[in-house]
C-alpha cells in the first residue's frame, strides 16, 4: 500500500490519491522545466492587411529584392511587428521585400506568430545560438544591452545565406515612415556599411578612460575621423563582410573588454572599434534616434532638426511601455498608427 506524507490523507477515497499525485507532478514539472518554456504568453495582434506592388513595380523585369534583417523576442516582439508593418505600408513595392528574422527561443511561436500577423509576407527565420556570445558579454549600464539577441547583428553574415549579399539591418524600437528601397539603393562603394554619422557627438564619452590611457587600444582610431554612429539602422554589403572576416574582428574587441572594461554601452562600442571613421555616410533622415530617452531614465524627447524617414526610439523609454502605462511622450503618438497589437504589453525593459 502506497503510504502518503500526510496520514490523514490514508483515509480518504482513491479520488484524493490521485488529486495529490497530480498536485505532486505539477510542483516537479514546474521545477524542473526550463524557464524558457514556462515563460508568460506573448502578445496577440490583429492580422495586417495585404500590402502590394505598385504599378511602377511591374516595368521592370528583374525587380530588386530587398533584404531587411530584424530579432524577434518576446520582450521587443510589438515594436518588432511595428517595424515591419510600417516597411511594408509605406513601400512602393512590398512584395519585393524579404525579413530575415534572428530568434534565439520560442521558434516555433514566433513564427506562427508573423504568419498569422502579416500572411503574406515574404521571410525567414534563423536560430542564434547565445553561447557564441554568452561568455563574452559584459555587464552594460541597462539590461537590456546585456541580451545575446542584442549581438546577432554581429553575426549575420554567417546565420544568412551566402546568396544574400546585402541587408539592412533595423531594430526592433523604430518605425519607417519612407520608401526602404531609398534606404537600400545607396552606394556603399568601397564601404562595408553605411549608416547615419553623427561627428558633433563626443566620440570619447563611448570608451572608458582604462581605454584612451593605454595607446595601443586608442591606436585603434589612429589615421581615421571616427564619428558615433547607431548601429540600429546599417546597410552592411554581406560579402565584402564576410571577405574581411568583420565578425572575428568585433569579436577580438569584445574579449579585450572582458578583460579590461574598456567600455559600458554593450554591442555598440565594438562596432565603433571597427568601422568608425570608416564608414558611408547616410542621411540623417534614416535615422532620427534617441526618442526613448537616454540608457537610464528614458526621457521624452524631440524630433532633431530637419526631415524624418526614419523613426527611432533608441535609450529605455519604449513607447508601447508609455503608452499602455498612460504616460506617453508627445512623439510616441507618431507610433501608436503602427501598433497591431490587440493587448496591453506585460513586458519591460529595466
Amino acid at each position: 500500500m502506497l503510504r502518503l506524507p500526510f496520514p490523514h490523507l490514508e483515509k480518504k477515497e482513491g479520488k484524493t490519491l490521485m488529486a495529490f499525485l497530480v498536485l505532486l507532478f505539477f510542483i516537479a514539472v514546474t521545477v524542473w522545466v526550463p524557464s524558457t518554456v514556462v515563460a508568460g504568453d506573448l502578445p496577440v495582434f490583429r492580422e495586417a492587411p495585404a500590402f502590394r506592388n505598385g504599378r511602377e513595380c511591374l516595368r521592370t523585369t528583374k525587380p530588386s529584392v530587398i533584404h531587411i534583417a530584424m530579432t524577434l523576442d518576446g520582450t521587443y516582439l510589438r515594436g518588432s511587428v511595428a517595424g515591419v508593418f510600417s516597411v511594408l505600408q509605406h513601400s512602393s513595392c512590398p512584395e519585393n521585400i524579404v525579413f530575415h528574422f534572428i530568434v534565439t527561443h520560442r521558434r516555433l511561436e514566433l513564427r506562427r506568430i508573423i504568419t498569422t500577423t502579416f500572411p503574406y509576407l515574404n521571410f525567414y527565420l534563423y536560430h542564434f545560438d547565445s553561447n557564441l556570445v554568452r561568455g563574452k558579454i559584459t555587464y552594460s549600464i541597462r539590461r537590456a544591452l546585456d541580451q545575446p539577441l542584442n549581438y546577432a547583428r554581429m553575426y549575420l553574415a554567417d546565420l544568412l545565406p551566402t546568396t544574400v549579399g546585402r541587408i539592412i539591418y533595423f531594430d526592433s524600437d523604430l518605425v519607417v515612415v519612407d520608401d526602404v528601397a531609398k534606404l537600400w539603393k545607396i552606394n556603399l562603394g568601397n564601404h562595408v556599411l553605411g549608416a547615419p554619422e553623427y561627428c558633433h557627438a563626443n566620440f570619447t564619452n563611448y570608451f572608458t578612460p582604462k581605454f584612451w590611457l593605454n595607446s595601443e587600444h586608442a591606436a585603434a582610431f589612429k589615421g581615421r575621423k571616427a564619428c558615433y554612429f547607431n548601429t540600429g539602422v546599417m546597410v552592411i554589403d554581406l560579402e565584402k563582410w564576410r571577405e574581411g572576416k568583420y565578425t572575428e574582428r568585433l569579436e577580438k574587441w569584445m574579449r579585450i573588454q572582458k578583460r579590461n572594461r574598456i567600455y559600458e554601452l554593450g554591442s555598440l562600442p565594438p562596432f565603433l572599434l571597427v568601422f568608425a571613421g570608416d564608414v558611408e555616410g547616410v542621411a540623417h533622415r534614416w535615422n532620427q534616434h534617441g526618442l526613448g530617452g537616454d540608457n537610464l531614465k528614458g526621457v521624452c524627447r524631440n524630433l532633431h532638426p530637419g526631415p524624418a524617414s526614419l523613426l527611432h526610439w533608441s535609450g529605455k523609454g519604449k513607447p508601447w511601455l508609455r503608452l499602455d502605462a498612460k504616460k506617453p511622450c508627445p512623439l510616441d503618438s507618431l507610433w501608436a498608427p503602427y501598433d497591431l497589437s490587440r493587448h496591453s504589453s506585460l513586458f519591460s525593459d529595466n
